[in-house]
């Protein structure tokens, strides 16, 4: 790298991301961890209840509204939207006596990115928490997940906080053209 001589970088367990710094290393971004609805980052969680409303329905969760899209049957969708928390939702997902939708594994991550941009565009206080996280790598911490969280022990994809870090990003910068 050149300039100062003190550039780095840093690599996450996720390749495809590089947080590149220069100058005072107080600048590295630092990583947040997020799971339960209870802890201080909270409302980063799919369980954490902020509704909103997508496709003119409303949803009173994230996981409610990403759970119900794994079926095509609209009765099957209303079922686990009227569910009465987001675990229930989480269940009701996982069945399996139930039909997937056939193209899911193409469309579960645009699903997934639709209800958090839709979650946190509707919810301008839990937006301005989110922006407030500046550069921090954001990580959905749990053995109970490899795919949208980081596994337990970093070796997850941690997809979920990627498309936090990508909703944060676009609610920064729609904040600076305001």
């Amino acid at each position: 790298m050149r300039g100062t001589g003190y550039g780095a970088s840093i690599r996450t367990q996720q390749p495809h991301i590089i947080f590149a710094t220069f100058g005072d290393m107080d600048t590295h971004p630092h990583e947040i961890r997020f799971y339960s609805t209870n802890d201080d980052y909270g409302y980063m969680s799919n369980f954490a209840a902020y509704s909103f409303e997508l496709d003119g329905t409303t949803w009173p969760t994230s996981e409610h509204y990403f759970q119900a899209m794994k079926f095509n049957d609209t009765t099957i969708q209303k079922n686990i939207r009227r569910l009465a928390s987001p675990m229930l939702a989480a269940r009701a997902g996982r069945d399996r006596k139930k039909p997937l939708r056939k193209d899911w594994e193409s469309v579960k991550e645009r699903i997934m990115y639709d209800a958090v941009l839709a979650k946190f565009t509707q919810n301008p206080d839990i937006a301005a928490e989110l922006i407030a996280t500046g550069n921090a790598i954001l990580i959905e911490h749990t053995t109970k997940d490899s795919y949208w969280a980081d596994g337990g022990d970093g070796s997850g994809k941690n997809r979920l906080g990627v498309i936090l870090m990508r909703v944060r990003g676009e609610l920064t910068h729609a904040d600076d053209t305001q």
